[in-house]
């Protein structure tokens, strides 16, 4: 079995490890003071890594507001899902608001635009 998660959170993920990979590279630069364009070749990279992250997390955040607020049935917590299938950011309940998709095995496939 796969593991799924929720849409936004996966995102969120993915902004907060640019972040970390940022500051690593930025870091990686120290060990080369003696050559100065080389250093600031990877303070540039580092920052250039963390101002993406800044970007995804924006981009998150407006597409986190047109998502579509439900009601888990499991755990009871108000979750965004996006797409026609999603997981609950609490539980990982799957959940679809596809009257077709429902008692179907859950597939982030039923999000694409392709017809399979």
């Amino acid at each position: 079995m796969a593991k799924y998660s929720n849409k936004i959170n996966k995102i969120r993920t993915f902004a907060l490890s640019l972040i970390f990979i940022g500051i690593i590279i930025m870091y990686v630069g120290i060990f080369f003071r003696e050559n100065p364009i080389v250093m600031a070749l990877f303070i540039i990279i580092g920052f250039l890594a963390i101002i993406a992250s800044t970007v995804v997390y924006f981009w998150i955040g407006m597409l986190s507001t047109k998502a579509v607020q439900v009601q888990c049935p499991s755990c009871g917590k108000v979750t965004k899902m996006l797409g026609r299938v999603d997981m609950c950011m609490y539980c990982n309940e799957p959940m679809t608001l596809d009257p077709t998709l429902e008692g179907k095995e859950f597939d982030e496939k039923y999000n694409s635009k392709k017809k399979s």
